[in-house]
């Protein structure tokens, strides 16, 4: 993957010789920049973190939570904007009350990401800015806070605060911005759901514990509490592991969470592993994604297990997942999503 608005930010990272702040998401990809001892970095990536600690940055993870940072006390902020609209609204807030008057806001994204919209709202926000355009419709934005208070704050829906995102028949999901599809049942999470006796059936003798891989606000984690088992749910983002732990404290379930990515650094192995993998990252797909999951699936099943994954149609999941498995059965699909059996074992 290539992200053509990153280099645009780069330089200014680099350059940065005073107090200064790089937010970076998803869409920070395999950049790989020398630590700036007048850079600090936060990122909602637990993989990104632990990527930029090894670089040497000073790099903190959590779900945008900038009280680390005093009120107008930066020079710089460098901020690649984000694929989710709240989430770019909450740090553009968050740069304007962490920067000093004359202190700067370093935007960068593609036209089609919004970043027109960001940079006129910015704008109003911060009283000054300039943008231009560089290849590929990708544009680099400089905010100026020109003032100690403006009444032109982003619109962040309360970005820190969980909320109800949605309900079903059994649960009420706690959720928030941050999170993919915060605020709805996923369809292909519900699908597996529906179907997943299924799944079960083929195992000798009922799971023991489980694993959710991958797992957002909790969705699948909570609708598998009529098993009775231990459960283990993961994710790399800071918002689910916020979320996913509210959900599972308001429901009788035996189950924990833990920030990892792709299981790294979990030791278990579990006879029942779901997961609804992501193909995304930022903006861009991510073929490698998909394998990712695979494996994290295969290192962490046991012999007789199972591992039930929902897919889209389109994602050749049986074919990647023969690399690290004895057997992928599609064992139904319903035209938008297919369910992938996955074992060891033949």
């Amino acid at each position: 993957m290539s992200d053509s608005a990153f280099p645009l930010l780069a330089p200014y990272i680099k350059s940065a010789t005073t107090k200064s702040l790089w937010l970076a998401d998803e869409n920070f990809l395999d950049a790989n920049l020398p630590p700036n001892d007048a850079v600090i970095c936060i990122t909602n990536r637990i993989d990104l973190h632990e990527h930029l600690q090894k670089q040497g940055w000073k790099a903190f993870f959590s779900d945008y939570d900038l009280s680390i940072i005093e009120d107008n006390s930066l020079e710089r902020v460098i901020y690649r904007v984000s694929k989710e609209k709240l989430v770019a609204h909450h740090l553009i807030n968050e740069a304007y009350r962490c920067l000093k008057v004359g202190g700067e806001l370093i935007l960068a994204g593609g036209k089609n990401e919004g970043i027109k919209t960001y940079f006129t709202k910015a704008k109003a926000l911060f009283g000054m800015g300039e943008n231009s355009k560089n290849a590929k419709d990708t544009w680099l934005a400089k905010l100026i806070k020109t003032n100690q208070h403006s009444d032109d704050a982003l619109d962040d829906k309360d970005y820190h605060q969980l909320r109800t995102g949605c309900i079903d028949d059994r649960f009420e999901y706690q959720s928030k911005p941050g999170i993919f599809g915060w605020d709805k049942v996923d369809k292909g999470s519900a699908y597996l759901i529906e179907h997943l006796d299924s799944f079960l059936m083929t195992l000798p003798e009922p799971p023991k514990n489980a694993l959710d891989l991958g797992c957002g606000y909790g969705y699948l984690s909570l609708n598998l509490t009529h098993l009775d088992i231990p459960v283990t749910a993961t994710d790399n983002n800071a918002a689910a592991i916020i979320a996913c732990e509210r959900n599972f404290a308001r429901y009788p379930i035996n189950a924990k969470v833990i920030a990892a990515n792709c299981a790294q650094g979990i030791k278990d192995k579990f006879d029942l592993i779901v997961c609804n993998p992501p193909f995304h990252a930022g903006f861009s797909i991510d073929g490698d994604l998909t394998d990712r999951f695979l494996k994290a699936a295969h290192d962490h099943l046991n012999e007789q297990g199972i591992a039930c994954f929902v897919t889209n149609m389109h994602i050749p999941l049986e074919r990647k997942a023969l690399k690290y498995f004895h057997q992928a059965e599609c064992i139904m699909s319903n035209g938008n999503f297919k369910l992938i059996r996955l074992t060891h074992k033949m």
